[in-house]
């Protein structure tokens, strides 16, 4: 399995962005997809999660009305929309794939199995 995230770049506080996380080497559409970002010097946090279905979704309150995770299980792709970007959205964007099929969208880390590379934003002020 491989995830493949992009994207990224530097965006003027109060833009937008919009990420992309494409899969290949599995059947995409059984399962859970969630974005992590990890600020520098900072642990890998969660943002949002999308449930393999895509009719379920939730995110951290810090992002929560400002960001928004769907999916297109025909282009085995995930998006993360990310709109009023603020300087402390900055930070290395992790897409990760669950491994349980059918299973249900987490906040976790522990409970993604499989991660791609990351895509960097900065948003200045």
């Amino acid at each position: 399995v491989q995830l493949q995230a992009s994207g990224g770049g530097l965006v003027q506080a109060g833009g937008s962005l919009r990420l992309s996380c494409a899969a290949s080497g599995t059947t995409f559409a059984y399962y859970a997809v969630g974005w992590f970002r990890q600020a520098p010097g900072k642990e890998r946090t969660f943002v949002g999660a999308i449930s393999w279905s895509g009719t379920y979704t939730f995110y951290a309150d810090s992002v929560k009305d400002r960001f928004t995770v769907s999916r297109d299980n025909a282009k085995k792709t995930v998006y993360l929309q990310m709109s009023r970007l603020k300087p402390e959205d900055t930070a290395i964007y992790y897409c990760a794939l669950r491994s349980a099929r059918y299973g249900e969208a987490k906040a976790g880390a522990d409970d993604y199995r499989y991660w791609g590379q990351g895509t960097q934003v900065t948003v200045s002020s």
